[in-house]
């Protein structure tokens, strides 16, 4: 699942291999009316995806026949760009750390996660895909206030976007109610999503409280009746971001801007497909064979909880925006403050000798073009 990036982990680098990785196995020589021609001395760039609504879209665009991820094959928008697009499909941790030892050139993250990776290598983040509105959440059993909460341990995965959103909510939530809440006051508990979600099901006593993302916030919804969400990150809007990563290493080769507009044009071109009236709905559920196997009606909740960066527009006007550079200034804070990252460099558009940019220009190259 996403966004299980842990320090000891990018401390691992040295010994890393591909053991974790699927390789290009998402390739579409079953797909019907697959129109793949063969890369002939096409430049050739890698991307790292785990499953993630708005990441997993470039499973089903390979499906699809809008990129092959078969290395040297090329689907309908590689042969328009002339280049080569290898998937490369694994976990949200091993696709990190290989996006951070130079064996993967682009991959898929959270803005706070590309900010922890940033000192191991160099990136620039080129397409916003989605946020969480309401896709990390706490849900509570017998729970119906913060207050009530501190008597409770919330289980979470400690450095990662859920103890973000838990810790930013408790801060709005005191700048609402002036009560004096801190989220040192309140116990959040170390546990992976997958084994809280599955406590909570079964009842048991020590789990009133978790902190958990999607799909376990809906499956824990659907699982319990007596379960509701206390709060979520519809209350941070547009602070946890999903986005692409490319090396800036990468960024210096031969091709490197084709593969940077090809991965933008097969993001928004889904987008299309999915906003189709007569074949989006299949277009979701394909999508959602890619995201924990989910059919079409909690396919429409996941994408309302994570809402898309549907044009380029949409994604230039973040990455433009100041309410994003604040964000992020919040963003260093917490990851700073919970020693997963010391001094972050990091900027905006074609600032230079930062570590990680924001550059909304790769996006500009294609503005209006899906519309």
């Amino acid at each position: 699942m996403k966004r299980t990036v842990t320090l000891a982990a990018l401390l691992c680098l040295p010994c890393l291999v591909f053991a974790g990785c699927n390789g290009s196995g998402t390739g579409n020589d079953n797909a019907a009316g697959s129109s793949s021609a063969a890369a002939d001395d096409v430049p050739s760039f890698s991307l790292g995806w785990s499953e993630y609504p708005s990441w997993s879209v470039f499973g089903v665009a390979d499906e699809m026949g809008l990129i092959d991820g078969d290395q040297g094959k090329l689907g309908k928008i590689e042969e328009k760009h002339g280049v080569d697009i290898v998937l490369e499909e694994a976990s949200y941790d091993s696709c990190l750390n290989l996006f951070a030892s130079k064996n993967f050139d682009a991959v898929c993250m959270t803005n706070m996660d590309a900010l922890i990776v940033s000192p191991n290598r160099d990136g620039v983040a080129i397409l916003p895909t989605s946020t969480s509105n309401g896709a990390d959440a706490c849900i509570v059993v017998g729970i119906d206030t913060l207050e009530e909460l501190k008597a409770h341990k919330v289980y979470g995965l400690k450095g990662t976007v859920s103890e973000y959103c838990f810790v930013r909510c408790i801060e709005e939530a005191e700048k609402k109610e002036q009560k004096g809440y801190q989220a040192a006051d309140f116990q959040f508990s170390n546990q992976d999503p997958g084994a809280a979600a599955v406590a909570m099901k079964q009842k048991q006593d020590t789990h009133q409280a978790i902190m958990v993302w999607n799909p376990f916030v809906l499956q824990t919804l659907n699982d319990r009746a007596d379960a509701k969400v206390l709060f979520d990150s519809s209350q941070i809007p547009g602070e946890i971001v999903d986005m692409v990563v490319v090396g800036r290493d990468v960024l210096d080769k031969p091709g490197a801007d084709a593969f940077a507009k090809a991965i933008i044009e097969t993001f928004y071109q889904m987008n299309v497909e999915l906003a189709k009236p007569d074949t989006g709905d299949e277009v979701l559920v394909e999508l959602g064979r890619k995201f924990s196997q989910l059919g079409l009606d909690d396919m429409k909740k996941v994408v309302e909880q994570t809402q898309f960066y549907k044009t380029a527009d949409e994604g230039i006007a973040l990455l433009d925006s100041e309410e994003f550079k604040a964000t992020m200034k919040t963003v260093e804070g917490f990851c700073v403050d919970q020693g997963l990252v010391e001094n972050p460099q990091y900027g905006f558009g074609s600032e230079s000798g930062q570590q990680l940019l924001f550059d909304s220009s790769y996006l500009r190259s294609l503005e209006g073009s899906n519309e």
